[in-house]
């Protein structure tokens, strides 16, 4: 029988669930994303944030109006609207970001089985 493997999107879950999950912050995404080719460290408007061949991937949002122990993570118009349709609890926008290919994830809602 071949062994299957789990995709690393299948390793993240949202919402609550009665077994206890691991939350996940900016350095386990950082840990994360940098195992994947062509992603680097970098900064933007000095925070930091993780970009994949100088495009943005995702950072720590810095505007006021983002909410604490959140990442903005940039994804196209049409898969934002889907995300935040299906979880709004976890995937939300405020007026600075509307404009941006970019959706806040509430880190506090993401839970990870093995980071």
């Amino acid at each position: 029988m071949a062994k299957r493997t789990q995709s690393p999107s299948a390793r993240f879950h949202s919402g609550d669930h009665s077994m206890p999950r691991n939350k996940i912050d900016f350095d386990t995404v950082r840990r994360i994303a940098l195992s994947l080719p062509d992603v680097e460290e970098s900064t933007i408007y000095r925070s930091p944030a993780l970009k994949v061949r100088g495009k943005l991937l995702a950072c720590i949002p810095i505007h006021k109006s983002a909410e604490p122990d959140s990442v903005a993570v940039r994804i196209d118009f049409a898969r934002r609207a889907e995300l935040m349709a299906a979880a709004p609890d976890v995937y939300y926008l405020n007026d600075h970001y509307v404009n941006y290919p970019v959706v806040l994830v509430r880190l506090s809602r993401i839970h990870c089985e093995t980071c």
